[in-house]
């Protein structure tokens, strides 16, 4: 117990409950003054990952002015920023939640160690997991390379019951200068997308929380059934908080396991799910080239088109590759900031296999796209889909867009959502995705529907042919 004061560095857990950090540093006994530092990592993020941000940060602060606390905001290098507030405020402590890609390693560890070396206490945190990475271990002592193995590995292990959020912060007598969030423009490089997406975010834990109890009495039951049909409310929609710790893992776990002891049929298939983004995390830790590189090397030799300015790239971004699945998909991560999971595999297999085009532009554009980014999740999903990753589609798996269309969207109702041309009077949805979109593409509802730049049959033939070629 101290009464020097203790900073909560925040990063990717924008939540008061099950925040161990946070209780660590309430428990420790003196003033918490939290603070979120807009690094060099933060100024990296996309257009619409880095507006989320700014959004989420907006209701963590209100969240904690509700327990006698406040937000601080600092910018500029990350150990500078925290050596500057120690100075200030006569803090003793740093305490954070871990992070697990490997430039936020890299930071923290550099952060820790000097930190340390100064004489101030630096602890970091579990809370983003379930399972720290390096404690899932096969039977020799390695990694898992492939999914099911290590879902079996990790299935019966205890997760520890989610944290009560404080009822109290304590805060310090004089605050900190604290920079105005509104200066920060994260939310500039949307421009008019703003008003577009804006209705379709869940914003803060509580909505979070709210979202997880609904879906958890309800769709969950259909989950393994349904939730391959894009049009319907089949899935927990909980990526988006998840991404920046709006909702503990560990939260999401318990309701999902509690949903199997009571009968739930689908609740083991989303268990699975939430333990597929461990994986991703678990392979990112081990194998940090998956974020960058072709996790398979043999992919390297591999003829990808590479140029993100080519027509066909273009038309993908664009919404306009004539393939309506894909082209419905494009667009409902335009209008919403995320897009369904089944959609996703579709235009990843479109882009890399029908366009034969590099999987990292895929990866950039979503990176730049998805309000619910995750760049361990988005890079795993992409060199699956591609052929390249662990756990891999295998290579010679061309989904294609027209059969998959007819099974999951039988009755049109996802692409009569999306795609406005050739609808009489299509549905806002649809006509929002006109507004949001750059003046510069010069699209309007009125456009002929384009016919197809590659077909699903000739992508098939195209892709196959390179595999042969290459000796795959």
């Amino acid at each position: 117990m101290t009464n020097a004061p203790t900073l909560l560095w925040l990063r990717r857990d924008l939540r008061l409950t099950d925040h161990p950090a946070l209780c660590a540093a309430v428990a420790r006994g003196g003033p918490v003054i939290p603070v979120f530092v807009r690094d060099e990592l933060v100024d990296g993020l996309g257009t619409a990952p880095a507006w989320r941000l700014g959004l989420g940060l907006e209701v963590l602060a209100r969240a904690l002015e509700g327990v006698g606390s406040r937000l601080i905001l600092r910018s500029g290098d990350a150990l500078a920023v925290l050596q500057g507030l120690i100075a200030e405020t006569g803090a003793r402590a740093v305490m954070w939640s871990r992070c697990y890609d490997p430039a936020y390693m890299e930071r923290d560890a550099a952060v820790k160690k000097t930190l340390k070396e100064q004489g101030v206490a630096a602890q970091s945190y579990s809370g983003q997991l379930l399972f720290e990475p390096q404690t899932v271990e096969t039977k020799t002592g390695g990694f898992y390379r492939v999914y099911t193995p290590f879902w079996n590995a990790v299935r019966g292990r205890s997760v520890p019951v989610p944290l009560a959020a404080p009822m109290h912060v304590p805060g310090p007598q004089v605050w900190p200068s604290s920079e105005a969030l509104s200066d920060w423009r994260l939310g500039a490089g949307m421009r008019r997308g703003v008003d577009v997406v804006r209705p379709h975010l869940l914003l803060g834990e509580a909505a979070a929380q709210k979202r997880l109890a609904e879906f958890v009495d309800g769709p969950i039951a259909q989950y393994k059934a349904r939730r391959d049909f894009p049009a319907e409310a089949a899935t927990s929609g909980l990526s988006e908080p998840l991404a920046l710790g709006e909702i503990s893992p560990a939260q999401v776990w318990h309701a999902g396991w509690r949903a199997m002891q009571e009968g739930a049929a689908g609740a083991e298939t989303f268990l699975k799910e939430v333990v597929w983004r461990e994986f991703a995390y678990h392979l990112a830790y081990h194998t940090p080239h998956m974020l960058t590189r072709n996790w398979r090397q043999e992919w390297d030799a591999f003829p990808w088109q590479t140029d993100p300015e080519h027509p066909h790239v273009i038309a993908w971004k664009q919404g306009r590759t004539g393939i309506r699945f894909v082209d419905a998909a494009m667009r409902e991560m335009y209008v919403t900031g995320r897009m369904h999971n089944r959609a996703r595999m579709i235009v990843g297999s479109y882009l890399t296999k029908h366009l034969l085009t590099d999987w990292r532009i895929g990866q950039a554009w979503f990176a730049d796209c998805l309000t619910d980014w995750d760049p361990a999740a988005n890079a795993m999903g992409w060199q699956w889909v591609a052929g390249s990753g662990p756990d891999a589609a295998p290579y010679f798996r061309v989904f294609n867009p027209v059969t998959q269309l007819e099974k999951f969207d039988p009755k049109g109702a996802y692409t009569r959502r999306w795609l406005a041309e050739g609808q009489t009077n299509p549905p806002q949805t649809a006509l929002d995705w006109f507004r949001a979109v750059p003046l510069s593409w010069g699209l309007t509802a009125q456009d002929r529907y384009p016919a197809p730049i590659v077909s699903a049959e000739d992508g098939r033939k195209r892709a196959l042919h390179a595999y042969e070629n290459r000796g795959f």
